[in-house]
């Protein structure tokens, strides 16, 4: 997003949440969301299913400003039936963390250093830097920012070097200051056209073979490419996609099937005359009419390829055959098939793992490196239950143990009946912890006493005592 050290582009980022709330909505309405941004700019920059970039500079002129900008598209993706929350800032990293922040975050120009400033290093989305930073005594992006490039790009490599810059509120890597002259566009044409999507994607991996080929020979790398579809009846569509990190073959052939997905969708609710209950019609919408004709990939922004650098025992290239099986499973599925865990903070074992789309950045609920007074002790338990087990603790006498409102036991474990297991004498226990969150919020506060319980068949288990009922989080394998 960056033509040169100190020159950033006012990017605007549009951000729906419920994408990340309910991974079941379909690309149909994504399509319809993505529809109305166009309303506001022509060249619209898919970052992932949920969130949209444009160049704000442009709009915001012809709109009457920023804010009002940002208020005129947040009241049309509201008639879709979907609340939207957008940011404005310096670059693309800085307007995606305001768009987090409110329902219209404006940053003013030059404001951006300042506002990364307070946000914690997590924000980078690199669960390294993460995790090695805060222990290191660098717990916010203006602590990272201070020092200097060298020191960063020396101590952290690559990575780090890239890390610093978005600290810095800079782009993520310099981009190329002017155009090749070379048309590094690739396509195929479909003779008969292509009726299905299976062909289109197959293409569209060898394209991009071909495309990250001919980029390669001249030093360059893709970031963000335009897929354009021609339809047999003439129709034009193209769409640009974000991904973070460099775009593999299976990336955007992933990202074609995404978007012909959205289409066909959209292509058969209008021919049976559908329009969902507060979306807009379909009238205005650009739609593949038969077959697709034509398939073409265009670089759309390049940066300079600078490698990567290798891990002293070769773990560079485990991670790429990784990489490469991850995309092929959400190639051949769906976006969020394979899910990558997330170090999180919080003071229960389930809120200390967020589980994230493959290849997308993102910010845990609980951030790490918080205090979280309250939170477990290591080591932590090794399986936790996505839901609960209901259990059974009884005294030496079979009377339930209850814990009082003072953290008080009746008296000391002494049998667990787990989940409808054989009952087993408890040899050892620890405990209770009490735990009370979020009390100004009836819907989602909670009240607990926590167990750590060690069975005579060596298997121990923490359990909680919440509204009277025993219940196993998790267990230590």
């Amino acid at each position: 997003m960056t033509s040169a050290e100190g020159a950033v582009q006012r990017v605007l980022v549009a951000w729906c949440p419920a994408w990340e709330q309910d991974s079941e909505l379909d690309t149909w309405a994504f399509e319809q969301v993505v529809t109305v941004l166009e309303g506001f700019c022509p060249r619209v920059e898919v970052l992932c299913p949920g969130a949209c970039a444009i160049g704000a500079r442009g709009p915001a002129g012809y709109f009457g400003g920023e804010e009002a900008l940002a208020r005129k598209i947040i009241d049309a993706v509201a008639r879709l039936g979907f609340a939207c929350q957008v940011g404005v800032a310096d670059g693309l990293f800085a307007a995606q963390l305001a768009a987090r922040m409110g329902m219209a975050t404006i940053v003013a120009p030059g404001g951006t250093p300042v506002f990364l400033a307070p946000h914690p290093v997590g924000s980078l989305g690199n669960p390294e830097l993460a995790d090695l930073l805060p222990r290191l005594g660098i717990r916010t992006l203006g602590e990272f920012a201070a020092l200097s490039a060298a020191e960063a790009a020396n101590r952290f490599g690559s990575t780090g070097a890239l890390a610093h810059r978005l600290a810095r509120g800079l782009g993520p890597r310099p981009l190329i200051p002017r155009p090749p002259s070379a048309d590094l566009s690739v396509s195929v044409v479909f003779d008969p056209p292509a009726e299905q999507d299976e062909p289109v994607v197959f293409a569209a991996k060898a394209l991009a073979e071909q495309l990250h080929a001919g980029l390669a020979a001249r030093g360059l790398a893709c970031v963000r490419v335009q897929v354009q579809v021609i339809c047999a009846d003439g129709q034009e569509i193209a769409r640009l996609w974000r991904h973070e990190g460099l775009l593999s073959s299976l990336a955007v052939a992933e990202r074609v099937r995404w978007q012909l997905a959205g289409w066909r969708a959209a292509q058969d609710a209008r021919g049976r005359g559908v329009t969902a209950p507060g979306r807009l019609p379909f009238a205005d919408e650009a739609i593949p009419v038969g077959g697709i004709a034509l398939l073409r990939l265009v670089p759309d922004q390049l940066v300079r390829n600078t490698g990567r650098q290798l891990g002293l025992w070769g773990e560079t290239a485990v991670d790429d055959r990784v990489a490469r099986a991850a995309l092929r499973v959400q190639a051949m599925l769906r976006h969020d098939s394979v899910v990558r865990p997330l170090l999180a903070g919080g003071r229960s074992p389930a809120d200390q793992v967020t589980l994230v789309p493959f290849g997308d950045a993102a910010d845990p609920l609980f951030p790490l490196d918080r205090p979280w007074p309250g939170r477990l002790l290591a080591p932590a338990p090794s399986t936790v239950y996505p839901i609960p087990r209901s259990a059974k603790v009884t005294d030496e006498s079979g009377a339930a143990v209850t814990v009082t409102g003072r953290a008080l036991i009746s008296a000391p474990p002494a049998w667990l009946s787990a989940h409808g297991e054989a009952r087993l004498a408890i040899i050892s226990w620890a405990g209770p912890w009490p735990l009370t969150e979020r009390w100004w919020s009836p819907a989602t506060s909670r009240r607990q006493a926590r167990f750590q319980l060690v069975a005579e068949d060596g298997s121990a288990r923490l359990a909680v005592v919440q509204d009277g009922q025993w219940l196993i989080e998790a267990s230590y394998d």
